[in-house]
């Protein structure tokens, strides 16, 4: 081995953790969007306890029990997956790494679990499907633009889309002070903050030129009068559609036709509700902490939800899972599967498709040494006996 060769074995980061990725992705993006991944809106209170809530749950360790022959293999709505664990729709996510979709769900598809692309990706849906060698999920929201639900849902479609994601908790966009003060676009405004910032990262930058993939690319062309960034932001501020409720949840469920998970629930009622219009799955969460701040964190409203309906739907869960630890404990409290959101963004920030292949890799290894050590070998055999759950884990609401 020549010397330049040890000089790069050696500076190559030991990544054994997603904080790992999460360090390597601050320094190797910029600003705006490693913001934009690591923020919640207002105080970012619940941004905060989606993942300390975890620290409160103790695992229960178990020994003298046969550890061989472990398997981390589930299903998702009636699909194989390597591990519970599918990668959460996260828009813009072609901004943190030139043609991020593409490699996150090309990673996705090799490690065997589900990726989903965002409504609101860098990345087209015909982009993904011409280079990801599986079928993948789409995510879209309620949107005033009738004619933009149809056509996406028969692009989604024609593109082999397996299940089809509908975020419910996006009616109005909640207030990231980040982002309002970094000023965020796709592609970045060209002001001198920005163009020094870039600069300042010229492996992104480098990326970033190398790509035609640079903005909205599943809205503009194909939404009438949006061709460029101002007529999208002007498109976009005024699509999210607040009068949104159950009745148009069955009309997108019944144009769709395929696999309907409903992400975005946090309540027992709204759960039922769910369960009641014949959603495959529902996902507990509260937007990784985007939207409403001040809520309880998806991990301390999984259990009242899953009793509520887990006879009844697929219950998963998402909101703060940073290990395979976290994983464990979901699924534990009666999650059937869970999704990964900042954790493999942390990745493709960090080392692109091989980021996202590696965040995967710390979160199954960490998952199955745990279950292990909690002695049991199936990760479908895991309840609440593996847990020690504090008394007022769920709290004691008035």
């Amino acid at each position: 081995m020549h010397l330049d060769q040890y000089a790069k074995v050696i500076a190559m980061p030991v990544i054994t953790c997603i904080d790992d990725l999460k360090r390597l992705h601050k320094r190797r993006a910029p600003k705006m969007f490693y913001d934009y991944a690591e923020s919640g809106s207002y105080t970012e209170q619940t941004f905060r306890e989606n993942t300390t809530d975890f620290s409160k749950l103790r695992l229960r360790q178990k020994v003298a029990v046969d550890m061989t022959g472990r398997s981390t293999k589930s299903m998702m709505i009636g699909q194989p997956v390597a591990m519970p664990v599918a990668l959460a729709p996260v828009g813009s996510t072609g901004m943190q790494c030139a043609d991020g979709e593409i490699k996150a769900a090309r990673a996705a598809a090799a490690f065997g679990v589900p990726f989903t692309l965002s409504t609101m990706s860098i990345c087209s849906i015909e982009d993904v499907a011409e280079h990801s060698p599986a079928p993948f999920w789409f995510q879209i929201y309620a949107m005033k633009d009738q004619d933009f639900t149809v056509s996406v849902l028969d692009r989604a479609r024609r593109a082999g889309c397996s299940a089809l994601v509908l975020t419910l908790d996006l009616q109005i966009l909640g207030q990231r002070h980040k982002d309002l003060k970094n000023g965020i676009t796709s592609p970045p405004k060209l002001t001198p903050r920005n163009m020094i910032n870039m600069a300042m990262h010229p492996g992104w930058s480098l990326g970033m030129l190398g790509t035609r993939r640079r903005s909205f690319r599943n809205v503009i062309g194909h939404v009438k009068g949006v061709a460029n960034l101002s007529s999208l932001s002007a498109w976009a501020n005024e699509q999210f559609d607040p009068q949104l409720d159950w009745d148009k949840v069955r009309r997108i469920k019944d144009m769709w036709g395929g696999k309907l998970i409903l992400k975005g629930i946090l309540d027992v009622e709204d759960a039922q509700r769910a369960a009641d219009v014949g959603a495959d799955a529902i996902i507990v969460s509260n937007h990784g902490g985007r939207q409403l701040d001040g809520a309880v964190s998806a991990i301390s409203m999984l259990p009242s939800i899953v009793r509520a309906v887990g006879d009844r739907v697929e219950v998963h869960m998402d909101s703060g899972i940073r290990s395979g630890q976290d994983v464990l404990k979901a699924l534990a409290l009666g999650a059937k599967s869970t999704y990964i959101g900042r954790s493999y963004i942390y990745g493709l920030g960090a080392m692109g498709e091989a980021g996202v292949t590696r965040a995967l890799e710390v979160i199954q290894k960490e998952l199955d040494i745990t279950m292990a050590l909690c002695g049991e070998r199936d990760v479908r055999n895991l309840g609440r006996h593996n847990l020690l759950i504090p008394k007022d884990f769920e709290g004691d609401w008035v």
